[in-house]
């Protein structure tokens, strides 16, 4: 006779417990971030996990609507949502708690995200996430804080020498808005750009004449930002198109004017991520190879409102970071006084008190015990 029960440690794909010590760093880590961003002036929010499915997918949220779980109210018997991203949320607190508050407002947020897929890179569907979004503010200045500021946070967790991402989703729309090309050709335009195909990009773009004709050297320019904005600037471009490309020269200008060191590259045609940037976009990467740090860029807030922001991701800043040592963990015998307990706690031990006879220092995974009122580092045994 087999057991049928199942595992109580199974749990759904995508999904997972977060053990020590990883949970206690990444909790320390989305603190220091926070702290970060405060020092620019982002002040914290803190919307729920679940609103309603109208609310939580309006605006820039209906980009999100396919990864998005939902679920029936028992209450109100409308449909919830669980927030696939937290930027929809803020935008709203945005438009509807601080309308009054002058702008430009800056705020910060802390939470786990759910998605009803992982990626192709990661099969994660529960997230944590932090960020900040400048909202209220339509300027170079404005997205180049954002960057920098999301630079300056992964510097504080210990992860230095990142590159920024820049990309321009609305460029490709716009030569092809210009080329009043068929939804057909639009299809495959878009597909051969997204799989950086320059073949199949070269032979759709011939078959919308002249004005498309940009699209393969803008699909070669993608590198440092330096060569392709020399690119850009030579292009011959419709109107919209070139203030799109004038906009990311300025934005890149007022970035380096704040981070000289920072590595920037640039790919003019390339829109994937979330569809609801409307400016630049940007992916910090960490150093190496060890991806993606986090995600964002310019969009519009709700009531059309300017906006920009990023959002960092601790769990890959975690595989990012250098491992630091944690406290000491000193144990207590039985017996110890409350006063001893708490002087050592403020010199910066972590202590583990004793509960019974039974327990000692080496089982309980402690680095110190107290000996005589004074703690003293045991001997690790020789594997």
């Amino acid at each position: 006779m087999t057991d049928d029960t199942p595992n109580p440690a199974l749990l759904p794909a995508g999904f997972a417990d977060a053990l020590p010590p990883e949970a206690e760093r990444e909790a320390a880590f989305v603190e220091a971030i926070m702290a970060s961003f405060a020092l620019h002036g982002y002040e914290r929010v803190k919307p729920p996990l679940l609103e309603f499915e109208d609310s939580l997918l309006a605006g820039s949220g209906a980009a999100i609507a396919e990864q998005t779980f939902r679920l029936m109210d028992p209450v109100s018997q409308r449909m919830m949502g669980l927030r696939a991203d937290t930027t929809p949320q803020v935008a709203r607190i945005a438009a509807t708690r601080l309308a009054a508050v002058p702008r430009p407002l800056r705020l910060s947020y802390a939470g786990q995200v759910l998605r009803v897929r992982g990626t192709q890179l990661s099969a994660a569907r529960q997230l944590p996430q932090v960020g900040v979004e400048l909202i209220g503010a339509e300027s170079a200045a404005a997205d180049a804080e954002v960057a920098v500021v999301a630079v300056e946070a992964l510097a504080a967790v210990g992860i230095e020498n990142p590159s920024l991402d820049i990309t321009l989703p609305t460029m490709a729309p716009s030569l092809l808005d210009d080329a009043e090309v068929s939804p057909d050709l639009r299809r495959r335009l878009a597909r051969a750009l997204d799989r950086k195909d320059a073949a199949a990009v070269a032979e759709a773009a011939a078959e919308g004449g002249a004005a498309l004709a940009g699209l393969t050297p803008l699909l070669h320019a993608a590198g440092p930002a330096d060569g392709a904005l020399a690119a850009l600037a030579k292009a011959s471009l419709p109107p919209a198109a070139r203030a799109i490309a004038d906009n990311a020269a300025a934005v890149i200008a007022a970035i380096l004017a704040r981070a000289p060191g920072l590595r920037i590259t640039l790919d003019p045609v390339e829109f994937r991520g979330f569809r609801y940037h409307t400016g630049v976009a940007f992916t910090l990467y960490g150093p190496g190879a060890s991806g993606e740090m986090g995600r964002g860029g310019r969009y519009l807030a709700q009531g059309g409102e300017p906006a920009t922001g990023i959002s960092l991701y601790p769990d890959a800043m975690l595989r990012a970071a250098p491992s630091a040592p944690g406290p000491a963990r000193l144990f207590l015998p039985l017996g110890t006084d409350v006063a001893t307990a708490r002087r050592l706690r403020a010199e910066g031990f972590v202590t583990v008190a004793a509960l019974s006879a039974q327990d000692d220092a080496e089982r309980l995974r402690c680095s110190h015990t107290l000996v005589g009122g004074t703690p003293v580092a045991l001997k690790r045994k020789k594997v």
